[in-house]
């Protein structure tokens, strides 16, 4: 496929999981992908694979929620790449402790500014280039913890992923006079790393009927690839079977309490 022929994808948090996957395939309809992430070894893994089929992807290591970080990405991709035709906010952590009761502000700050500061700070930086040119998009992975927030993602993940959902129907409202498609994706629960940290690991069986990364990547792919004159303003990827979690927020709702803080029947069950 062909339609990306020359425009530039930046996608973070490629390294694994949804942003791999998009990757994948946004280089494979011919667009050069500038992968983002933390650790170089999957990115490295990630451009030969995406070499190997004939596609072009070019490494940029980085902490997106480092003070400057964001900015200095998009300026060297400009340099170095090109103008930046596509940018997929994929990036995103959750806190270990999910109930507000023990959540420390630095923890709640850190799962801010991955899940929401970084994606403004991004969108900030490439907005003024897309409207120069007429037209870009600007796609943000947020989570259905943005509409019906729980204690398996926790306070501070769905306060920010709401937060983003929020920013780009602002994005959409205000620039799509200018050409700009601003998209948001919400995945519902998803087979990604992001759950080897949750209070239970859900079991293989489990992940198996779970939206998988390549779902989510589809469906970025399909926003991205549609003709500019048509916006797929959000996009819900969900599972169509869904499980009972109700366990998995009992146990969440305790993860990081202090001594002596769980009532004594509950302890006891």
């Amino acid at each position: 496929m062909t339609e990306l022929n020359g425009q530039v994808a930046v996608v973070t948090g490629a390294g694994s999981g949804m942003g791999r996957e998009t990757a994948l395939l946004l280089a494979g309809s011919g667009a050069t992908v500038v992968i983002v992430g933390r650790r170089p070894d999957p990115l490295e893994e990630l451009r030969a694979e995406i070499e190997a089929a004939g596609g072009a992807a070019v490494i940029d290591v980085a902490d997106i929620s480092a003070d400057g970080a964001a900015e200095a990405l998009i300026a060297r991709v400009a340099e170095n790449v090109g103008p930046i035709d596509i940018l997929v906010n994929n990036a995103g952590s959750s806190s270990s402790v999910l109930n507000p009761l023990w959540l420390a502000e630095d923890e709640w700050r850190a799962v801010i500014d991955v899940n929401l500061t970084a994606v403004f700070l991004l969108s900030r930086a490439v907005l003024p280039g897309m409207i120069e040119r007429g037209g870009g998009t600007i796609i943000t992975v947020s989570s259905l913890a943005a509409v019906t927030p729980n204690l398996l993602g926790g306070a501070a993940y769905g306060a920010a992923k709401a937060g983003v959902r929020n920013f780009m129907t602002f994005l959409h409202a205000t620039f799509r006079g200018d050409g700009i498609r601003a998209i948001t994706v919400l995945p519902g629960e998803a087979d990604t790393p992001i759950l080897d940290n949750r209070a239970r690991p859900p079991r293989p069986d489990e992940r198996a009927n779970m939206v998988q990364p390549v779902d989510v990547a589809r469906a970025v792919h399909l926003a991205a690839t549609l003709p500019p004159r048509t916006v797929l303003q959000e996009v819900i990827v969900a599972p169509t079977r869904q499980r009972d979690v109700s366990g998995d927020l009992e146990i969440s709702r305790w993860l990081g309490a202090p001594e002596g803080a769980r009532p004594a029947q509950e302890e006891s069950a």
